[in-house]
């Protein structure tokens, strides 16, 4: 069952909170006006805070759509978990990666889509929308990469 984007990115947020506090850190969803931050993240006695964006599709795809501003929200301390919901029944599979890897990754990708010839080979009209991908899992339940 599809549920409405607004949910699933709800959901995608509430599962990454509980998947670090299952891991023994501290894990706080932020109120929906802050930023590019959705969860606060520490270790338990305090010495590493992270801030996370969470970032949810529903198809088990490995792309997820992200705005250009991602190209420029970067610190040490900030991640992207990219959600991945499958069926019910089935646990979702999480991408983490640092904020500095996403913006690499969405800015050449959408350098190289310019420069790719659209449909009926016209010129793709620059956007603000990018995408980020991982195709081999690269960075798939790659918890580790907080340092907590």
């Amino acid at each position: 069952m599809k549920i409405p984007p607004l949910l699933a990115g709800v959901a995608g947020e509430y599962f990454v909170a509980a998947e670090l506090s299952r891991r023994g850190h501290i894990a706080s969803v932020s109120l929906r006006n802050t930023r590019g931050i959705d969860i606060l993240a520490t270790n338990q006695n305090a010495s590493r805070s992270i801030t996370i964006q969470c970032k949810t599709n529903q198809l088990a795809l490995k792309v997820w759509v992200l705005s250009e501003k991602s190209e420029d929200f970067v610190s040490d301390d900030h991640f992207y978990v990219f959600v991945a919901l499958r069926a019910v029944q089935e646990r979702a599979a999480y991408h983490i990666v640092p904020s500095r890897a996403v913006a690499d990754h969405i800015s050449k990708s959408h350098r190289h889509w310019l420069r790719t010839p659209g449909r009926a080979g016209r010129k793709h009209v620059d956007n603000s929308m990018r995408k980020f991908s991982d195709p081999n899992d690269e960075y798939l339940e790659r918890w580790d990469l907080f340092g907590l």
